[in-house]
């Protein structure tokens, strides 16, 4: 036996990764006193968030056995992996690794600690072949404390006659407890001589050095089998110190598991049976539906109540290191959205009302969200996606129509839909990145979300007594539902010729246009793929997002343009697996694992995603088609793995064994994806009502039932317009007041229009232009009266006939460009 006092020496150790996204459970205690959160890989802890949600400090924490001079068995490499629920929807595990060699077994139970910050796993080894005293018990614990697997230091001491292993970082500290004595502990950097190499070549823990300070360092020891007989409990304890540290893992100790497991499965039971609305038949044992509204409770803060972020999960972990702290456990109001709705639909209302205050109180003063957040509301990345403004807007409407929010709440909101709506009509209806955070342009999701959000947000006008706003924006609404196929429908290409189809809604279309459909041959940037592949004309990509027509309300399932636009989807993203069918993102996506398997790294080529077939589904149910609808609800359950998690992707090609990729199985995504989760409650509740959960009304009526078709078309400096069809209003959008000088005979005759303000940053003035024949032109500048100078410069707005044989996008069509 070597043994050392002295500091490890080989610092600071390899460069830190992240662990396994394939988990198969997630968990917290329901409880204002417990802030950790843990996720399960492989019959072991993977990450463990501690104070809040968005910080992971432990990157694995799992067991080692090993007999005489040649056995070493790690259980998360080495065994077989069984887990389950310990009560319906709650989410308590126990898991059982079984050594494939038929040594041992191991038999775990694990809760958080509703009274404190402790994680907890009750653990029983079962000899199978021979006795227990055989045996060597080891736990091996890599802390990766305030997100960081570097500079973390790692100690051994005792507190209050207990002995424990530390490790903290940057005042975030954590205290491995166990009930049972270690005979053994040692801190070393990861490397050639940790903890795991260290047993690997001498089935024992032959060094035991005491500290390991500013590093990559890792946490091993032995556990005294002849005290336990096998049976024992490990407590994790978290704080701001040592000594808070210590004190919560053996506090746990004391008060016993059985205490924590009582009090975690009450408060979750309780939390089931006051928020939540799901019909027993909905929510049996075993069944996806009480697993998922697991999930999406699990997922929110208690740092800032009522956030949700999109996954514990970090896509490709094992790939990623130090560079990418955020993974998924951060907040992209998008999501949010998305899983308050499926909260929504399993009638969790006060916990929406949280969501909602959240979005109130991190919303720009512009009106905007950030891309995505961290809890404290500082942004993550700094992209701007017009869904994200549009969906809060809609959230409210939802939580309205569900009467999760009474008139009076409407009202408390009102300023942050009229904030949102503001925004996006000064910005809107192009957006800066799609919904898949890449690509500017027009987008059919993003477009459909704002119209949906304008004409909730004018509903609530209405209700908060502002008519003119309440005008104005059903007038943009009706603008930008009108120039949907001039925007985004492409027809009589080469694809259309392909498919036997008269056209198709595009993916994405340049905010830059020409004439004679250009807009559909301009080059759209692909992102996640090499260089030399990295561009698509428009009218060669498409995605599943056109169907978000109908889900929004703008467009009839059975609209000729839909069908076609379906028949385009399915002959290019369709892939049909074992478990049923799922959807790429669009066509030539690289965001996934490469051909051979290998992971993601700013590369590689999409997989298929079971939130598309959830999306689909309702889209078939739309469509009348209620048989495929619940067999793409099949498909989603059979797409959960065996602890009820849903993945962000499927993998869609052959098996790979070798890197855990198998056929419509999960692949190595995001997992849990809380999104897809969401998506698949919002379906049991469509199917359960015969209609769909979440579509507007508003836009039902309007474009659907009247068929309403604007009468204006509108230019404003960010979005301009190179011609306008005979027969309508040409309105003018400016930023601040004007006075419009225009002529429709080449400045013989001038006319004077003076904007008036909207109340939402916008200034307007329609021209009348509606009796002008073809071939006129509306020239105009402007006079601002608040700084008192002219503009200087003309602008032309050509007047054109929408002929039969041109397309409906060829004509007039808008740029921000002059």
């Amino acid at each position: 036996m070597r043994t050392s006092t002295s500091s490890a020496p080989d610092g600071p150790g390899i460069p830190a990764l992240w662990t396994s996204s394939a988990k198969v459970g997630v968990g917290t205690a329901l409880s204002n006193k417990s802030h950790v959160w843990f996720t399960l890989s492989h019959g072991i802890f993977n990450e463990i968030y501690y104070p809040r949600i968005d910080q992971a400090c432990v990157r694995d924490m799992g067991l080692i056995v090993t007999a005489g001079k040649d056995f070493f068995s790690e259980e998360k490499r080495d065994d077989g992996h069984k887990v389950e629920w310990l009560a319906e929807g709650v989410p308590a595990f126990r898991l059982v690794n079984t050594c494939r060699e038929g040594r041992y077994r191991i038999e775990k139970q694990i809760v958080t600690d509703p009274h404190r910050d402790t994680v907890l796993q009750q653990v029983q080894l079962v000899a199978q072949q021979g006795a227990l005293s055989d045996y060597r018990l080891h736990v091996l614990l890599a802390p990766h404390l305030d997100n960081h697997g570097s500079d973390n230091t790692g100690w051994v001491d005792e507190f209050d006659g207990t002995p424990l292993l530390f490790a903290q970082r940057n005042g975030c500290v954590l205290a491995l407890a166990c009930s049972v004595p270690y005979t053994k502990r040692s801190v070393r950097y990861v490397g050639s001589s940790d903890g795991w190499q260290d047993l690997k070549a001498h089935n024992q823990l032959t060094w035991e050095f005491t500290r390991a300070e500013n590093g990559n360092v890792a946490l091993a020891a032995e556990i005294d089998l002849s005290k336990s007989q096998g049976n024992f409990v490990l407590a994790l304890g978290f704080g701001k110190t040592p000594n808070e540290a210590a004190k919560n893992a053996v506090a746990s100790l004391r008060d016993g598991f059985d205490k924590a497991k009582q009090d975690y499965i009450a408060g979750w039971q309780e939390w089931i049976r006051s928020h939540a609305s799901l019909k027993k038949s909905e929510g049996t044992s075993g069944d996806l539906a009480r697993k998922s509204l697991a999930v999406l409770r699990i997922h929110e803060s208690k740092y800032a109540p009522g956030a949700l972020i999109a996954s514990l999960a970090i896509p490709w972990g094992f790939s990623k290191g130090d560079d990418d702290q955020g993974g998924y456990h951060l907040v992209w109001s998008r999501d949010m959205v998305e899983t308050a709705g499926g909260l929504l639909a399993a009638g969790a209302h006060e916990d929406v009302r949280r969501v909602l205050s959240f979005l109130h109180r991190t919303q720009q003063s512009d009106g905007h969200w950030s891309q995505n957040m961290w809890l404290d509301a500082s942004p993550y990345w700094n992209g701007i996606q017009m869904d994200e403004t549009a969906l809060p807007i809609l959230l409210v409407d939802l939580a309205y129509r569900e009467k999760a929010l009474a008139e009076a709440d409407v009202a408390g909101f009102w300023a942050m839909v009229r904030n949102a709506a503001g925004y996006l009509v000064r910005n809107g209806p192009v957006s800066p990145q799609d919904r898949w955070e890449e690509d500017p342009g027009y987008s059919p999701f993003t477009v459909g979300a704002e119209i949906a959000a304008l004409l909730a947000a004018a509903d609530m006008a209405d209700l908060n007594h502002e008519a003119s706003v309440a005008t104005y924006l059903r007038e943009i609404a009706d603008v930008w539902n009108t120039s949907i196929e001039r925007w985004m429908y492409a027809s009589g290409t080469d694809w259309c010729r392909k498919f036997h189809v008269e056209g198709y809604y595009v993916r994405i279309a340049s905010k830059e246009t020409g004439n004679a459909g250009s807009s559909f041959q301009k080059s759209v940037h692909v992102k996640n793929v090499v260089a030399a592949e990295d561009t698509r004309v428009a009218s060669h990509l498409v995605s599943p997002d056109a169907l978000a027509l109908v889900r929004f309300g703008l467009r009839a399932a059975d609209d000729p343009r839909i069908r076609d636009t379906a028949k385009v989807i399915d002959a290019l993203l369709k892939v049909e697996t074992p478990f049923g069918c799922t959807w790429h993102r669009y066509n030539d996506d690289g965001y996934g694992e490469h051909e051979d398997g290998a992971p993601f790294d700013g590369t590689g080529i999409g997989r298929g995603w079971p939130l598309l077939t959830g999306e689909r589904a309702h889209f078939e149910l739309a469509a009348g088609r209620i048989e495929n609808a619940e067999r793409l609800l099949t498909a989603m359950e059979s797409f959960a793995n065996e602890g009820g998690l849903i993945s962000e992707q499927v993998w869609d090609s052959p098996d790979i064994p070798e890197r855990g990729l198998h056929f419509g199985r999960p692949s190595g995504s995001a997992m849990p994806l809380v999104w897809a989760h969401a998506e698949y409650l919002k379906l049991r509740r469509s199917l359960r009502d015969g209609q769909l959960f979440d579509r507007p009304p508003q836009t039902v009526q309007r474009y659907l039932v009247k068929k309403t078709i604007s009468p204006r078309v509108v230019w404003r400096f960010n979005h301009k317009i190179r011609s306008m069809p005979v027969g309508k209003i040409l309105r003018i959008e400016t930023m601040a007041p004007t006075v419009i000088h225009w002529s429709s005979d080449n400045w013989n005759t001038v006319q004077e229009a003076t904007t008036h303000d909207v109340g939402l940053g916008i200034h307007i003035a329609d021209l009348t232009t509606e009796a002008l024949s073809e071939g006129k032109q509306v020239k105009f500048t402007f006079y601002w009266p608040d700084a008192a100078h002219w503009e200087g410069k003309d602008f032309v707005v050509p007047v054109v006939s929408l002929r039969s044989d041109v397309p409906a996008h060829a004509d007039w069509t808008a740029t921000d460009e002059e």
